[in-house]
């Protein structure tokens, strides 16, 4: 079965809302919506992230990032919700969750495939954060959620790389072509973008995504990007392009770009774009680590 087919039964999936999601994905949703009751207290918050050690770990680890750290070091989890807030809080959480959706293969290549994923993902979301706060002035929590989420399609993919092995390899014919053996594919839609945007839709549901984060995605999906940014749809696009690590399931859209990224820059204030990542390194730096942590 090459690519288009196994995209297209997971897209006839997506359409029957039958996707399925690894048992954990559940534990974690149910988090999420407990963070996101406005009852919800801090000290509700901390017991319910240190009964998760990996997460408690990354909430605090991101506290202390030079994104968000002004004035030292916190040490527990609470302090650390506190300087975060719970807009900052959820989008860790929902972290979590997209990693989660990819499964626990003992594929090395989906392993290997999955690692490579999330490296982009917390690139993207670290420069989703900065460009954001630096350059467009939006919301960088509500930035740093979108790039987080962007990848989630991608990710429902990997789980599904085991019994569909043909996901993790580039098609044998051009992009827009049609397969002769899949005479219905014109209708059904199931090229690498909007196959993307219609399993992305199908995850997205479960994850209940704020109205801008879902916006933003369908910019990524099918939007163009201005020139300098001013959406967050056109931060995500930006932040996607800036990102060293590519998404290891976008066959198509870097055989062109890789030779332009580091070409892209505007004029922003008194500064540049290069000029404001550079300024910004640390904080891109520690702030990634943190979410891959």
């Amino acid at each position: 079965m090459n690519r288009q087919k196994a995209l297209k039964c997971i897209v006839e999936q997506a359409h029957k809302g039958d996707l399925v999601f690894p048992a954990n994905v559940a534990a974690s949703l149910k988090l999420q919506q407990t963070l996101d009751d406005p009852d919800c207290s801090i000290d509700m918050a901390s017991k319910l992230i240190l009964n998760e050690p990996l997460l408690a770990a990354k909430v605090v680890a991101i506290a202390n990032s030079a994104a968000y750290n002004r004035g030292g070091d916190v040490t527990n989890v609470k302090a650390a919700i506190n300087r975060l807030g719970f807009k900052t809080l959820l989008a860790i959480v929902s972290s979590l969750i997209v990693r989660q959706l990819a499964g626990s293969s003992k594929d090395k290549s989906i392993q290997a495939k999955t690692q490579k994923l999330w490296e982009h993902t917390a690139q993207v979301a670290a420069l989703s954060q900065v460009i954001a706060r630096r350059i467009t002035r939006l919301d960088p929590d509500t930035a740093m959620f979108a790039g987080i989420v962007h990848e989630v399609g991608n990710f429902y993919l990997l789980s599904q790389a085991e019994e569909f092995p043909s996901l993790l390899e580039p098609d044998t014919f051009g992009v827009g072509e049609v397969d002769d053996d899949l005479p219905e594919f014109e209708d059904t839609l199931v090229d690498l973008e909007s196959s993307e945007a219609i399993i992305g839709r199908a995850v997205i549901q479960k994850l209940c995504l704020p109205g801008a984060v879902v916006e933003a995605l369908e910019s990524m999906w099918y939007g163009l990007r201005a020139m300098p940014p001013e959406t967050l749809g056109d931060t995500l696009l930006l932040a996607n392009e800036l990102a060293a690590t590519k998404s290891p399931l976008d066959f198509n859209s870097y055989a062109e770009s890789e030779r332009f990224t580091s070409e892209i820059d505007f004029v922003v204030g008194d500064g540049t774009l290069n000029s404001i990542l550079e300024e910004s390194d640390e904080e891109l730096r520690t702030l990634t680590s943190a979410l891959l942590a």
